[in-house]
């Protein structure tokens, strides 16, 4: 009867597993974005998360694994906030593209160390990730929807390269370009593009 009761307290319920994996994705975030990737073990995330390594495995077999579902997580509120942007902003395909690409930059910013560790900063190595795939699509159809540009798949996969980490990665840590100038660089360059 003793085994039956620890078994039963053992086991977290289903609100303290969703609560326990969401703890631990804001807390490997937190110290992600503090120390860097290569920094963080997964020991140090479950003793600051409050959980033990089980619990941690349970949830995420591998750094790896914990990496995509806070990328998950964040490419899926862009894309709900793209959404939703999109919505609101019915018939200004130009304006909703520079404010597009300004945002895809942001999450590729945010993310560079994760996306790092992911060995996703080689340059191209990102295009070929399904989860962007989405991205392009988006640029494509804001293109064909401005009308502004007769080759809107070549425009389309300028302007998604621009987006590509390993490029950024370049651009923001061996040539030191900040945010600011980098989405004016892009701007500016689909500017050109539709001009």
């Amino acid at each position: 009867m003793d085994e039956l009761i620890i078994m039963r307290d053992a086991r977290p319920n289903r609100s303290d597993a969703i609560k326990n994996r969401e703890q631990i994705l804001k807390t490997a975030s937190e110290l992600i974005a503090v120390s860097g990737v290569d920094q963080v073990t997964m020991s140090a995330i479950a003793d600051a998360a409050g959980v033990g390594k089980g619990t941690l495995y349970r949830h995420f077999p591998s750094k790896t694994d914990l990496l995509a579902a806070l990328l998950d997580a964040d490419q899926r509120n862009l894309q709900e906030r793209t959404l939703a942007y999109l919505r609101e902003h019915p018939g200004q395909p130009i304006d909703n593209l520079h404010w597009f690409l300004s945002e895809a930059l942001a999450f590729v910013e945010r993310n560079l160390r994760m996306l790092s560790g992911m060995e996703m900063v080689l340059p191209g190595s990102g295009a070929y990730h399904p989860a962007h795939g989405w991205w392009r699509q988006t640029i494509r159809g804001l293109l064909a929807q401005s009308g502004a540009y007769a080759d809107a798949d070549y425009a389309a996969d300028i302007l998604y390269m621009m987006l590509d980490p390993g490029v950024n990665y370049y651009l923001m840590i061996v040539r030191g370009y900040d945010f600011d100038r980098l989405r004016y660089g892009i701007c500016q360059t689909c500017k050109q593009l539709l001009s």
